[in-house]
């Protein structure tokens, strides 16, 4: 497939609401292989379908390298417990900032068939739901930043000295 350029933040798509996947047409199986493509070539956990200029409710996600997560119309519908640690963002390519997110999230969504599915995440898994989620409204985690956002390198650099 192709690996598609990945839209930066300050581009007004990133602050539209995206619509309902109502088919998967040949365009749409072709955009979650593109989507899927782009994602690991950039090296994210998660990427949305706005990211690339597509606005329909599609992200992708493997956190792991090897659970990788189709998602299409998801719908968050439990979420509990808090967690607080640097989240980044291929939109905002080599910056990241504080975020506190719930530690627990369910979401019920489509799969590539159109099939309800339920998917539960903790840790990281559930920070990028809610974080891919979030795109899908036009939402970026830097409304959610705690304090300032930092450049990734002295983030590297930080965790080397601990």
């Amino acid at each position: 497939m192709a690996i598609r350029q990945i839209r930066i933040q300050g581009d007004p798509v990133l602050t539209k609401v995206c619509k309902e996947v109502t088919e998967i047409t040949p365009r749409i199986a072709e955009l979650i292989e593109d989507m899927i493509d782009t994602m690991y070539e950039a090296n994210g956990v998660g990427l949305a379908a706005p990211q690339v200029g597509i606005l329909k409710r599609i992200v992708v996600i493997d956190t792991t390298g090897d659970d990788l997560h189709v998602i299409i119309n998801p719908k968050l519908v439990e979420a509990s417990g808090e967690q607080t640690g640097y989240e980044g963002c291929l939109s905002l390519p080599g910056k990241s900032g504080i975020v506190t997110r719930p530690n627990r999230v369910k979401i019920v969504y489509q799969d590539i068939n159109l099939e309800e599915q339920t998917l539960e995440g903790t840790e990281l898994l559930a920070r990028a739901i809610l974080h891919e989620l979030e795109h899908l409204d036009g939402h970026m985690y830097t409304e959610k930043v705690e304090g300032d956002l930092i450049d990734n390198n002295s983030l590297i650099s930080e965790e080397e000295e601990e």
